[in-house]
């Protein structure tokens, strides 16, 4: 397989703005297929506005970003479509409706964008959530669960439609260490075994180094794409002072004790928190 059959997101010369005010410029990344892919920066470095250039809620100021290839920003209506129809995304609180049981969130895009039937969709909305560790949880509603859970049910959601590529924006923001290790030994499990490819916001260090099989640092100061590489490796051999004091705010010994194994199978519902 070529070098460029891997890539299966690119970040070429991305700038973002606000009217005049320049979030961040002159971003350029790759991103292989099935990889965890690592946003990081501090709080207002403008993680979370790159991430919605991605996904297609904000359109950059210059630059694009390919998906195999096709420019999402330069394609017509219909392609950018067929593109969203490959993304699955969980966004930082889960955003799941207070008003429907877990089953009924996780059925939604499917009772949306599918013309399967009813019993179909109720089948898969239940294996969703078993392959999140929430079997049993079927019928609970979101104000009956924990924050952890709740962040599982969003991940279920986000695998409704079997997407290519998963974004998530904070997904352990809000959780205790415990709870954030195990969601991270979901995500590690889940592309392990579905391949899929994860883009990951995240300032958490422990979930960072956890997870991170490539990454970009954003500096909100300069507003600028100040490092790109392993998390582990920036730590142990970047130059650049801001991203190694961001990095080392817990040690490397911290965050080895942290990783979770990478095959170890995700939480059982016994598990969850």
């Amino acid at each position: 397989m070529s070098t460029e059959s891997k890539i299966k997101i690119e970040l070429r010369d991305l700038t973002i703005a606000y009217g005049s005010f320049i979030v961040m410029r002159d971003i350029t990344a790759k991103i292989e297929r099935s990889q965890i892919f690592i946003i990081m920066g501090g709080s207002g470095s403008g993680k979370s506005t790159v991430l919605r250039v991605m996904i297609g809620l904000k359109e950059p100021a210059r630059g694009d970003v390919y998906y195999d290839g096709v420019p999402f920003w330069q394609s017509d209506d219909e392609q950018k479509q067929k593109l969203l129809r490959s993304f699955g995304v969980m966004f930082q609180q889960g955003a799941l409706w207070s008003t429907m049981t877990l089953a009924e969130n996780v059925a939604l895009p499917l009772g949306e964008f599918t013309e399967l039937p009813p019993k179909e969709i109720e089948d898969i909305a239940r294996f969703k959530l078993a392959l999140v560790g929430l079997k049993g949880f079927e019928d609970f509603y979101p104000s009956e669960i924990s924050g952890g859970m709740i962040k599982r049910a969003a991940i279920a959601r986000a695998l409704a439609l079997d997407p290519e590529i998963l974004f998530f924006d904070e997904p352990s923001s809000g959780l205790d260490p415990l709870t954030a290790r195990k969601l991270d030994e979901l995500v590690i499990q889940l592309r392990d075994s579905l391949g899929t490819t994860f883009v990951v916001v995240s300032h958490d260090l422990a979930s960072i180094f956890a997870l991170g099989d490539h990454s970009i640092f954003l500096d909100g100061d300069t507003h600028t794409m100040r490092a790109q590489g392993k998390p582990k490796d920036l730590l142990e051999n970047s130059n650049d002072p801001i991203v190694r004091r961001f990095l080392s705010q817990g040690s490397d010994k911290t965050a080895e004790k942290k990783t979770p194994p990478r095959k170890e199978p995700a939480a059982t519902t016994e598990q969850t928190s």
